[in-house]
């Protein structure tokens, strides 16, 4: 009974381990891919609202794309422009509520990324 409680453990310790190393934040950069019928699924967004974000994510994944060919200070200038362009956008389009919660999705995404914006 003593062994197969120390194998139990172990296997919950190892099983335990894994997962947690899969959640580390990483070094590379984001390419800026929002899925929109999830986030329009968190945001609960209205057809005209869906419609304005799936074009303010696809201006966003471009410009992100483009920021992170750059290797020089350049790149963290375009990063924090696309950034908070995206953000200026999203304010317009969605309500105060809705907008919220995807600055909250949006702020744990970039940190998970690696990606520190003041």
């Amino acid at each position: 009974m003593k062994r197969f409680g120390l194998t139990l453990m172990a296997a919950l310790c190892l099983s335990a381990t894994a997962f947690a190393a899969g959640n580390q934040p990483t070094t590379e950069k984001w390419e800026g891919y929002i899925n929109v019928s999830k986030l329009s699924k968190y945001l609960q967004l209205s057809s005209d609202q869906m419609e304005e974000v799936a074009n303010i994510c696809n201006y966003f994944n471009a410009q992100m794309t483009e920021a992170n060919r750059l290797k020089d200070e350049r790149q963290t200038k375009m990063l924090h422009n696309a950034i908070h362009g995206n953000l200026q956008l999203m304010k317009k389009t969605l309500t105060a509520k809705q907008y919220a919660r995807y600055a909250k999705v949006l702020d744990i995404t970039l940190k998970n990324k690696g990606i520190e914006m003041e």
